[in-house]
């Protein structure tokens, strides 16, 4: 015997009462119109919504479990919904089908939280500001909300103005709970730039180091590195460290870090008297 509202709900059936319930609701969201923007998803709403008023309570489950789609003249409920036209109210052609009372309006549909019922949007919003280096090499952040105490896990290399959704932490409704969707705001450094997977990082350099070259300690935000400087090195000269970067999640790879070069000039008055006048004397003046 088929029996295609279990089909409309995606579900066996065998399916309990919560299963049957879950599957609802995630097919509601789905369909919902102001979700789905396909012209088709109404219809597909209304059938969805129409096979829970059945399937959601016991004396119509029961009926239909016996007579099975011979309720729709053999059709599945597919076929019978869009013969009915689309001004048909497909729940109170069921509800005269399955006979009226029986606590038919005050099951399913009125708790359900679609389309202009009772349940309140459970999902909740809010916004955090994480460190620069966090949202570089990810980690964990403390959340106070709603008299609400819990760690959320941030994602390597996040940006600025992304979004994490927080599953179960919004607010509860009979039994339910909502996600928390926070947005995330990273907060400026002093010491990086950073353009998509890029990092740009100045560092100090000694007139020294500048003019015969030397090597440098840089502390990165992965680690700590030695930089070779060659001779002659410009003013924002810049420097390519290859993967200390800010990691792509799509290619699974990090980004490059640039060092851009400041040259430090020492203060004339800490500079030995005769080597001052020599270098008045000898340096070009171009």
């Amino acid at each position: 015997m088929a029996k295609s509202l279990y089909e409309t709900l995606e579900v066996n059936e065998n399916a309990s009462a919560d299963e049957i319930k879950k599957a609802y609701r995630k097919l509601a969201r789905k369909y919902h119109p102001d979700v789905n923007k396909d012209p088709k998803a109404e219809d597909k709403f209304k059938e969805i919504n129409a096979a829970y008023e059945v399937l959601s309570d016991e004396q119509k489950k029961l009926q239909y479990d016996q007579h099975g789609d011979s309720m729709f003249g053999g059709q599945n409920f597919h076929d019978f919904a869009q013969g009915q036209g689309s001004n048909v109210d497909l729940d109170e052609m069921l509800r005269q089908m399955f006979g009226g009372g029986g606590g038919f309006g005050g099951g399913g549909f009125s708790q359900s939280g679609f389309g202009g019922f009772n349940e309140p949007d459970l999902d909740t919003s809010a916004q955090i500001t994480i460190a620069f280096d966090v949202s570089i090499l990810g980690g964990k952040q403390h959340i106070s909300l709603n008299n609400d105490s819990f760690d959320i896990k941030i994602p390597e290399g996040i940006q600025d103005g992304q979004k994490i959704r927080a599953k179960g932490k919004g607010k509860a409704y009979q039994g339910q709970r909502g996600d928390l969707i926070l947005k995330i705001n990273v907060a400026p450094s002093p010491e990086y730039e950073r353009e998509d997977d890029t990092l740009i990082k100045t560092f100090d350099i000694p007139l020294k180091t500048a003019l015969f070259g030397g090597k440098i300690e840089i502390k990165t935000i992965h680690k700590t590195i030695t930089l070779k400087v060659p001779k002659n090195t410009k003013q924002y000269q810049k420097f390519r460290v290859k993967e200390l970067g800010v990691l792509n999640r799509k290619a699974g790879v990090k980004g490059d870090l640039y060092l851009k070069a400041n040259i430090v000039l020492p203060k004339i008055d800490d500079l030995d008297e005769e080597f001052v006048k020599i270098l008045e004397e000898k340096l070009p003046e171009n």
